[in-house]
């Protein structure tokens, strides 16, 4: 698997070689997939596609999950949203969870499937998954401590 390297600049961790949004037709296919975000959620994605900085992941990733919250509950994501429940606290369903990991997957380029899904509690649980993907690692550090801890 690709290491991941620390960048100078702004200390976040990349990918070795991130994806691109390279050509003007890349651009407008992530622009139409991210059409019912924000700004500053279309820019932010832009950036990490650009540039593979997960350190944009703690605000990018709320901005998607809000696609997918009811308009009363998304003031709650503005928050640092980590410890939010995705069913309990922002009433995100199966099917709509299920929903949500296709578009990421699209606008982030990764690879999440329904059994990881299920394990997966918090905004912050998808933050962490997301990135320890994206870095190439296979379990979360607290599943490898559990797992350590139980042999």
């Amino acid at each position: 698997m690709a290491q991941s390297t620390e960048s100078a600049a702004s200390g976040g961790r990349h990918w070795p070689t991130p994806p691109l949004v390279a050509a003007p037709a890349d651009a407008a296919v992530l622009r139409d997939v991210a059409r019912r975000c924000s700004p500053a959620t279309y820019d932010a994605a832009c950036r990490f596609r650009r540039t593979g900085d997960t350190t944009l992941l703690p605000g990018l990733i709320p901005g998607l999950i809000e696609r997918y919250v009811e308009p009363d509950l998304r003031a709650r994501l503005k928050d640092p949203p980590h410890e939010l429940r995705l069913r309990e606290d922002l009433g995100l369903d199966s099917l709509t969870l299920i929903e949500f990991v296709m578009f990421a997957e699209e606008v982030l380029q990764v690879s999440i499937d329904n059994a990881e899904l299920a394990q997966l509690r918090t905004v912050g649980d998808i933050r962490r998954f997301i990135e320890d993907r994206l870095l190439g690692l296979s379990l979360p550090p607290t599943a490898k401590l559990l797992l350590a801890d139980s042999s």
